[in-house]
């Protein structure tokens, strides 16, 4: 894989290096009372984004092993 295309993606998908003295500073994100519901809720939510991430992974692993000649 070419290192240009690999430094295009994680630029695409925002995951460049951080800069600055904004980057070293975390989140500030309002933490709610959690309830179960609320808790189950997102859990889901995270369980739902994991698969589509593993799905597109798995799709990539075949695209890649595809084009090798081993």
């Amino acid at each position: 894989m070419n290192p240009e295309t690999l430094r295009n993606w994680i630029r695409a998908a925002g995951a460049g290096r951080p800069r600055g003295r904004r980057a070293a500073e975390p989140p500030t994100v309002p933490v709610a009372p959690s309830t179960p519901e609320t808790e189950v809720a997102t859990l889901r939510r995270e369980n739902a984004g994991l698969k589509k991430e593993r799905e597109i992974l798995r799709k990539a692993t075949r695209c890649f092993a595809s084009e090798t000649d081993w």
